[in-house]
């Protein structure tokens, strides 16, 4: 009894070892093969350029009247905002001008009151008959000349205070201020070299070339730049992208003839100061209106004598061959537009081992 349970035991042990080895034999002569699924995605137009960042402002102080500068009430590289004191200038000898300039006001007046009052004098001596009209009329002349004279004078005084104003040199606008070129002490004038440059740092521009022929179709549609159909960001060089979206404020009138190409400009908010004139960055101009499609992988698209075609894995985890009509290129992938449902499974590695109605291993790409 012992002896004939262990011929049935060892029988079936032989069974059970002889279907594991057949379900491994069968598995092996599946092909495996790598599949990504038919899916909807974002097929909105784009394209890439090479930018440079601008200020939009960038201002160079200069001295408007010759003096030493006294003091520097900044430091360099540092930010300063607009009506900001940066340079003060020697004020004493225009100051002294001031002074003088207001005495000549002063005499000027005196000479014209003491003028006007002689010619109301004669006025009332020429009223009794007792003066000439000659004589009134010299008088007359004396007082206009005078009245002149103030005139002259106040204009003087203005100039004068207007240099003396000129020895405070204060910042246009707000940004960073550059380095000094000239230390305290310097003398200088309205023919020396800038004093420093002030740019201005938010907002900012960045510039790019655009193809003349990628803008004959935006031209024949009609360029609205108070509501362009396309918006830009940017690549940074670690391949970051900027946090803000800029929008295009300019394009150039004329095509540059060394390149062919057209310039247009973009604003973008820089409250970080991130980006910084000179800059280089990567402009991705892309269309507002979102377009979305269904796409198959560049790698599984083939093409024979009747035209594009893709190897399908099907819920039998067989392949079948799919003719399939494809439209524009996006990045890495064709836009599907017929032959193809969304879900479906393309085979994108493995291609050159199967045939259609071979049955496979399919493996989901990224798994």
């Amino acid at each position: 009894m012992l002896r004939a349970l262990l011929v049935v035991g060892l029988s079936s042990l032989i069974w059970l070892q002889g279907q594991s080895v057949s379900l491994a034999q069968d598995q092996t002569a599946k092909p495996s093969v790598i599949v990504a699924p038919i899916e909807t995605r974002d097929v909105t137009p784009s394209f890439s350029f090479v930018g440079r960042v601008e200020a939009v402002d960038r201002v160079d102080l200069r001295a408007r009247v010759r003096g030493y500068i006294e003091d520097r009430h900044f430091r360099e590289g540092g930010e300063v905002d607009k009506g900001d004191l940066l340079f003060t200038l020697e004020k004493a000898p225009y100051q002294v001008i001031v002074d003088q300039r207001k005495a000549d006001v002063a005499g000027a007046e005196a000479t014209l009151k003491e003028a006007a009052a002689e010619l109301k004098r004669k006025e009332d001596l020429v009223g009794r008959g007792v003066l000439s009209a000659a004589e009134l009329d010299t008088a007359s002349a004396a007082e206009a000349t005078a009245n002149a004279n103030v005139l002259k004078a106040k204009a003087a005084l203005d100039e004068a205070e207007l240099d003396l104003s000129y020895t405070e040199i204060y910042s246009p606008l707000a940004g960073r201020i550059g380095e000094a070129g000239y230390s305290v002490g310097s003398l200088v004038s309205d023919t020396s070299d800038p004093l420093a440059t002030v740019t201005s740092i938010d907002p900012i521009h960045v510039t790019i070339a655009i193809s003349e022929k990628r803008l004959i179709d935006a031209r024949r549609q009609g360029i609205d730049l108070e509501n362009p159909p396309v918006a830009p960001h940017l690549t940074l060089s670690d391949d970051s992208r900027y946090e803000h979206d800029g929008f295009f404020d300019f394009l150039g009138t004329e095509v540059n003839q060394s390149t062919d190409t057209v310039q247009a400009r973009a604003v973008f908010p820089n409250p970080d100061q991130i980006l910084l004139p000179g800059q280089f960055v990567s402009v991705v101009v892309r269309q507002k209106a979102v377009e979305t499609a269904l796409v198959v992988p560049q790698i599984a698209v083939q093409e024979d004598q009747q035209g594009y075609f893709a190897l399908v894995v099907n819920q039998a985890d067989e392949v079948e061959v799919k003719r399939i009509s494809v439209g524009n290129q996006v990045d890495n992938v064709w836009i599907v537009e017929n032959g193809l449902a969304e879900g479906e499974r393309v085979i994108v590695q493995g291609l050159q081992k199967v045939r259609p109605a071979m049955a496979v291993n399919p493996v989901v790409e990224g798994s």
